[in-house]
This record gives C-alpha cells, sequence and structure tokens, in this order.
C-alpha cells in the first residue's frame, strides 16, 4: 500500500464515523417531527368549500394529529380515517331519540359499530351545551340518552373501547373565582349531580368547552391579555389555596375540579373539549385578531407538548382539542364564528403555529403511512455516495 493509500483510508476512517453520527441525528430528527401530537382538534364541517375527508385524513397525518372531535359520526369521515390509528369522538345530539333503548343501540349499530376497529372510536359526545341552553327537556333527557347509549355499547360489547360523555360550556359555573371557590349553578344541580355520578361510575371525563377570548371580549378593561394568551404575567393567587394561576384556561379548568368536589367527586378526569381563539372579528369583537389567535393556539399548544398541568394538579398534563380544523364560512353569527380555524379550507395555515409539513394531498389513501406508523431509516442517496467512495 503505497502512501496516498494509507492516507486516504485514513482520512476516510475519520470521517465515517461523523458522518453515520450526523445521519443518526437527522433521523432522530425525522422521528421526532413525527411523533404524534398530544392534543387534539375539532373538525367541524359547517362550510361548502371544504376540502374531502381523504384529503383531511392526509392533512392531519401529515402533521402527526391523532385525535380527533367530530359534532355527528360522519361515515365518509369515519371510513377515511380507517387504519390510521387517529382516535375519534363521534357525537349525536337527537337526545329525544337517544333515550329510547331500541334507537339508542340502532344507532350506535349504524354509526359506530360497523367502523371499529378500523377507526378507533373512543368517545360519543351526547348533546353540545344542553345544560347552558333554555331547553329544560332536553336537560331532562340528557342524562337518560347518554345511560341509553352506554348501555347500547355495553350490550353490543364495545364499552370496553368506547365511553360516553357530554360537552359543557364553562358558563355552567355560577363561580370560577378563585378556582377553589368554583360552583355550579345552583339551578343546575338536579341534573349535575346525578351526571356526575354516571360519569363516575362508568369511568368517562367530564368535559368543559372553554373560551377565555369571551372572557376578554367582555371585560378587555379588566381582563389581562396576557393572562388569557399564556403570555407572561404576574399571575393571580388563590388566596385560599395560595396557588397562582399564569392563565385563565387552567383557572376554570381547575374551578371545575372545585366545583365537582363541592359534589362530592374528586374522582372524575375534566378535559377541555373545545377551546380557541378567532383569527378575525366584528368590530365590536375585541381581541379577535391573527396575532392575538397564533398567540393563544400556539402558546397553548407549547404547554401541551410539554406535558403541563394545572397549578390544582400539576401531574395531570392538560386535555384539549383546539377548535378548530378550518374556517367555516357557512356558520351562523358574528365575524369570529367563521375564524376559528387553524386552516383555510384549502390546507394552508391562517397562521404559524408550527404546522411546516401540513400537506393537503389530492389522494391521502395512497399513502401508506400513519401518525401511528414509525418513519423507516434510510440513508440519503447523498451520504451513500459518498461513503461509498471512501470503500473504492
Amino acid at each position: 500500500m503505497d502512501l496516498c493509500a494509507v492516507v486516504l483510508s485514513s482520512w476516510s476512517s475519520s470521517l465515517l464515523l461523523p458522518l453515520l453520527l450526523l445521519f443518526l441525528s437527522a433521523n432522530d430528527v425525522t422521528s421526532a417531527a413525527a411523533a404524534p401530537l398530544k392534543f387534539g382538534i375539532n373538525y367541524g364541517q359547517i362550510g361548502n368549500n371544504l376540502p374531502h375527508p381523504t384529503q383531511v385524513s392526509g392533512l392531519l397525518q401529515s402533521l402527526s394529529v391523532n385525535r380527533v372531535k367530530l359534532y355527528d359520526a360522519d361515515p365518509a369521515v369515519l371510513a377515511a380515517f380507517a387504519g390510521t390509528g387517529v382516535e375519534f369522538i363521534v357525537g349525536n345530539e337527537d337526545l329525544r331519540n337517544l333515550t329510547d333503548a331500541r334507537k339508542a343501540r340502532a344507532w350506535v349499530e349504524q354509526h359506530v359499530q360497523p367502523f371499529l376497529p378500523a377507526t378507533r372510536i373512543t368517545c360519543v359526545t351526547v348533546g353540545n351545551e344542553v345544560l347552558s341552553g333554555k331547553d329544560t327537556v332536553a336537560m331532562q333527557s340528557l342524562l337518560p340518552a347518554m345511560q341509553s347509549v352506554h348501555q347500547a355499547l355495553v350490550d353490543l360489547g364495545l364499552a370496553g373501547q368506547v365511553n360516553v360523555s357530554t360537552a359543557h360550556s364553562v358558563n355552567i359555573l355560577a363561580s370560577s373565582y378563585p378556582p377553589s371557590a368554583g360552583a355550579f349553578q345552583e339551578d343546575l344541580a338536579q341534573y349535575i349531580q346525578p351526571l356526575l355520578n354516571f360519569h363516575a361510575e362508568i369511568g368517562s371525563p367530564f368535559l368543559i368547552n372553554a373560551y377565555p377570548f369571551f372572557a376578554y371580549k367582555a371585560s378587555p378593561g379588566s381582563v389581562s391579555l396576557p393572562y388569557v394568551l399564556f403570555e407572561p404575567n404576574p399571575g393571580v393567587r388563590d388566596p385560599n389555596t395560595n396557588l397562582t394561576y399564569d392563565n385563565m384556561l387552567y383557572a376554570q379548568i381547575d374551578a371545575v375540579y372545585a366545583a365537582m368536589k363541592a359534589m362530592g367527586h374528586a374522582d372524575i378526569t375534566v378535559r377541555i373539549s373545545e377551546t380557541g381563539w378567532p383569527s378575525k372579528g366584528d368590530a365590536d369583537e375585541v381581541g379577535a385578531t391573527l396575532q392575538n389567535a397564533a398567540a393563544y393556539n400556539g402558546n397553548l399548544m407549547k404547554r401541551i407538548a410539554a406535558g403541563q398541568g394545572t397549578p390544582l394538579k400539576p401531574d395531570v398534563p392538560v386535555d384539549v382539542f383546539v377548535f378548530a380544523l378550518f374556517n367555516e364560512d357557512m356558520k351562523p353569527g358574528p365575524v369570529s364564528e367563521r375564524n376559528y380555524g387553524l386552516f383555510y379550507p384549502n390546507g394552508t395555515p391562517v397562521y404559524n403555529v408550527g404546522f411546516d409539513r401540513a400537506s393537503l394531498s389530492p389522494s391521502p389513501t395512497t399513502s401508506t403511512s400513519s401518525s401511528s406508523s414509525k418513519p423507516t431509516g434510510t440513508l440519503p442517496v447523498g451520504v451513500v455516495v459518498l461513503l461509498a467512495t471512501f470503500f473504492l
């Protein structure tokens, strides 16, 4: 072996290890990027320009979103997500029919059972914000409807996979400050107490729709914007517990825990079934801006990614479904109602919250990847060629 060969061999050996380490490091980054996100997302469909469910499936897989909440049980959506590993909450607001055991079972047989186990349906929500409305018949029907759906799941052998809950507005609280003094409205106690007993019995979560945006919009002069946007602020101390809250959402969650405890239940988990911030609003909708929406959702997602809990329950990661996936152009009400989406219907982000790898494919069903699959470790072509030259 001549001197040049010896030098080349030594030089190539010294570079080989760093190059391999560089590849392994890049592969770790790829794996981390594909890790499932820790928050869920609400997929509403009140629009005339929304993409097909198969495209949405591809979009959410490209983002590694693995939990979705629907307001119905759209078979096209459930079929589009078959085999992806994405978990679904499906809904039914037809309380009158669901109180009938036979109709409840028929609904489960038609809208839930056929899609299992290919599509991971894990919860059925019965009604939405029923107790904050004025329909006393619906309020009286809520628990019987939930019980009928649960019994149908039991009879069909699905209760081990699918639980039952209902989403409430945070307005069912009569008091939320300080959080330790949280209490439900007195006139709702007759409905909430048996509901809590039911949740405890079957082990299902208590779902709350909470929007600090509404509190800020109502009193921008007295509610701190940094406090509602998860941005640096002095925080608010609960005088009864000495716990300090640096954001309103966590205070609302702990107020619900306090309200449930006052009714004898410390055995039920609170989950946020909706929260978000509009990127646009009417002239009188103070705070509905692109900047504030990006700050609220972006800061919230960072906290969720860190597995953060509330001051009362620091070891229980906050569980959130962000509202919403798309701007929905046919929603009634103020301009803000049509501008809660993280994405425009064409799949582009409304603002940047770190969704750089979003992709709305015209044919996502041809993809072989899913949110639960691991990326294959392959050497980039350039590295392979370069390494090969070292051994020539």
